[in-house]
């Protein structure tokens, strides 16, 4: 399920929910909100970034041939070499 961002049309109008942006879960089919859910001041869909992060996979293979280490902590100060 996406997570979709509004804005109220008018900062003059509208509720401090929806003065600022908000972020609301919904489903793929569903219409984008028309109208503020707490006090029904007229909102807009923001357009953002869609979250696509990098591999992790890659990033420690490529930190590895680079010559960096990598340690996990086990406890107050031990750790164990990852590679």
């Amino acid at each position: 399920m996406p997570i979709r961002e509004y804005q109220v049309n008018d900062p003059t109008q509208g509720c401090a929910a929806c003065r600022q942006p908000f972020e609301r879960l919904e489903g793929m089919q569903a219409a984008p909100l028309d109208k503020c859910p707490v006090c029904g001041a007229p909102v807009s869909r923001l357009i953002s970034a869609p979250a696509v992060g990098g591999s992790k996979s890659s990033l420690d293979r490529r930190a590895s041939q680079a010559g960096f280490h990598k340690l996990k902590r086990l406890g107050h100060g031990e750790y164990e070499k990852q590679y």
